[in-house]
């Protein structure tokens, strides 16, 4: 007995359209470009904005009707935020770049010499020492800033970069001995002890064998450090409040005077503080990647 099969017109246009998709998970494929490309559209289109804002004229801010393309591009708000008279930008530049850079450095020499004493060696407190690495990483700003901001002025340390600069050690530090303790745990220990038994030290073990091996942690925990030193806004608020010793953070409140906003120059400021850690990221992506997947798996 023969069965005769009924399709409606839209079964019979959607028919193929299926098949197509369930050939070689096509369907999943792209499911998975759409949540990207939304993704990607919801984390791009904040920076998209700001960069645009940044190149339009006032006539075009300040218009009731707001256009995705600028009308017309100008340089205006840049030449104001470099060069303008009374402008500071330049100066809050620097602070962050010296700020940002001795704290990266700082923590890289004393995250390493920490992160290799509780990994190799054997001494009273060291889990316990471990631990308070990171309660005192997770520890909020928010309920250390007034005691910083009481030390800092007992030590005459307020509105000083080296002031900033001990306070970002506070969690740069914790963060970048807890990552180099990570790395040096799949290190082979025989290499540095084949080196003691050369008669090395414990020092040069450390310089000159586990530290190029822990290359690619090194340069996460650099970057990181640089960029949470670089973004940090709350410590740089409480403690510095002149002008000439601010860090470029602060310096984009300056473009709020009462109730005006100045969007353009505070764009542009933006933009151009952005450029060092995107800098950064793209030069050490490589080693970015490694960084935190190394570690993940021990063999």
């Amino acid at each position: 007995m023969a069965v005769v099969q009924h399709s409606s017109p839209s079964g019979i246009a959607s028919a193929p359209l299926l098949g197509w998709f369930a050939k070689k998970n096509r369907g999943y494929l792209t499911a998975g470009y759409i949540i990207l490309f939304l993704m990607g559209a919801w984390t791009a289109f904040p920076f998209y904005w700001q960069l645009a804002t940044s190149f339009r004229s006032d006539a075009d801010l300040y218009t009731p009707v707001v256009a995705l393309i600028p009308r017309a591009i100008t340089f205006e708000h840049y030449y104001n935020v470099l060069f303008g008279a009374r402008s500071q930008f330049g100066v809050q530049f620097v602070n962050s770049l010296i700020v940002a850079l001795a704290t990266t450095f700082i923590a890289i020499f004393l995250g390493a010499m920490g992160g290799y004493a509780l990994t190799r060696l054997n001494f009273f407190g060291r889990a316990e020492m471990a631990r308070l690495l990171v309660y005192a990483y997770l520890a909020p700003g928010t309920i250390l800033f007034i005691p910083l901001y009481v030390m800092m002025n007992n030590f005459g340390l307020r509105d000083s970069l080296m002031g900033l600069v001990l306070a970002h050690l506070t969690f740069s530090v914790p963060f970048s001995t807890w990552m180099l303790m990570g790395y040096f745990k799949t290190l082979p220990v025989e290499l540095e002890e084949a080196a003691l038994v050369d008669g090395a030290s414990r020092w040069t073990a450390l310089w000159r064998i586990v530290l190029p091996l822990a290359a690619p942690a090194v340069v996460v925990c650099a970057v990181f450090a640089f960029t949470l030193s670089w973004n940090e806004f709350l410590y740089a608020l409480v403690l510095v409040q002149a002008k000439d010793k601010m860090t470029a953070p602060i310096g984009l409140t300056s473009y709020v005077v009462g109730d005006q906003f100045y969007w353009g120059q505070m764009m542009a400021a933006a933009t151009l503080v952005s450029v060092p850690p995107l800098a950064l990221y793209l030069f050490g992506q490589r080693w970015v990647i490694q960084g935190w997947t190394a570690g993940a798996v021990k063999s």
